[in-house]
């Protein structure tokens, strides 16, 4: 199979129902980080909002915010960054009648023919066969290497195995990754498995507990702090291995942030929440696809700030591809409940799922 672009359609804005709308309401919010009364929360489609008659795309959104109108421009802020005056649209309808209009079908695909009413196996579960997404997921990335930028989101077990540590290494080494969102543990563990081969005192190989390994991941926390950055750690203590070394090495930009529970943390994390957030949606506004793995806080917080589609820089409009991958349905499930509807969730175990498409992409 060959990787092919959904097309956008753009809404026939010469309908009636487009023509006779009226001009979106515009409200100055009351005071700093204050939107007005009544005001339109952002979702994850392409969102229209008409302005003297034109109706003007929110070429960057994200859901849960707020849309400004600014420099003859929508543009989508968090609440907490609003400030006095900034005019806002107001108006809690979405088929155009407030001239607001949200746009949830707006990419064509190959059609397939019509499904009977009952059928098996419709849900993604274990038992989801999940080749075809292998497949896809593959020639997607081999897209995107030359034409956009992936975001991968790690959890600790990304690096807990020998095998798929080394494959997702590759990954970032063979140009499959334009930048990493993580926690301290990711990182921590990743650099353990460097500086001492295990993760969480648990040899990466072997899976056995080393003596005194409950050490071994503030022990190196310990050593990154001394060096001053995971840059300078890798450089001095002659780390030639693992994830955050591609990262390092090959210039791929890496967001850590905090948690209540982190050990140390390493330097570089976020401590403040906002921070940390605003450095995640940084790259977030660049992506054009994201996969997220086994962390359920982190895919979360991504998908929250995740839409459907990106504006590129000669104005086309392409669908953002959004993936979870986790062995837990839970998990997996409760990222769409939070609002990420066009997730695509594989739920499978993390190793595998690395090793599957490191194998599809020959570089392992």
């Amino acid at each position: 199979m060959s990787f092919k672009m959904p097309k956008y359609i753009s809404p026939d804005f010469s309908l009636p129902g487009f023509v006779n709308a009226p001009d979106a309401k515009l409200v100055p919010s009351p005071k700093d980080t204050v939107a007005p009364k009544n005001y339109h929360s952002t979702t994850i489609f392409p969102e229209y909002f008409k302005v003297n008659g034109q109706w003007k795309l929110a070429e960057e959104s994200r859901m849960d915010c707020v849309a400004v109108y600014e420099d003859d421009k929508v543009v989508i802020k968090e609440a907490r960054k609003l400030k006095k005056g900034d005019l806002v649209f107001v108006g809690r309808t979405e088929d155009a009648i407030e001239g607001i209009f949200v746009y949830t079908n707006a990419f064509v695909e190959e059609t397939e023919d019509e499904l009977d009413s009952f059928v098996f196996r419709q849900g993604r579960t274990r038992e989801t066969a999940y080749s075809m997404d292998y497949n896809f997921l593959a020639e997607l990335l081999k897209y995107e290497k030359d034409n956009g930028h992936v975001t991968w989101v790690l959890g600790p077990a990304c690096a807990f195995d020998s095998d798929s540590r080394e494959a997702f290494s590759k990954l970032v080494k063979g140009g499959y990754v334009d930048s990493i969102l993580a926690g301290n543990a990711l990182a921590t563990h990743d650099l353990e498995a460097a500086f001492i081969g295990t993760a969480l005192g648990q040899d990466i190989r072997t899976q056995r507990s080393m003596p005194n390994g409950h050490y071994n991941h503030i022990d190196t926390i310990n050593a990154v702090r001394l060096h001053g950055s995971i840059k300078s750690f890798v450089e001095n203590e002659g780390i030639d291995n693992g994830i955050m070394f591609e990262c390092v090495k090959n210039d791929v930009p890496f967001v850590l942030t905090g948690s209540i529970r982190d050990d140390g943390p390493l330097p570089e994390v976020y401590g403040d929440v906002y921070e940390g957030q605003n450095a995640m949606r940084d790259q977030i506004r660049k992506s054009t696809t994201v996969i997220c793995m086994a962390s359920m806080l982190h895919s979360i917080a991504t998908g929250n700030m995740t839409p459907t589609y990106r504006v590129m820089g000669d104005g086309t409009i392409r669908p953002l591809y959004f993936y979870s991958v986790d062995i837990s349905e839970f998990a997996v499930n409760k990222l769409r409940d939070r609002g990420s509807l066009t997730v695509k969730t594989i739920v499978t175990n993390i190793q595998d799922f690395i090793m599957n498409i490191s194998k599809r992409l020959d570089i392992i």
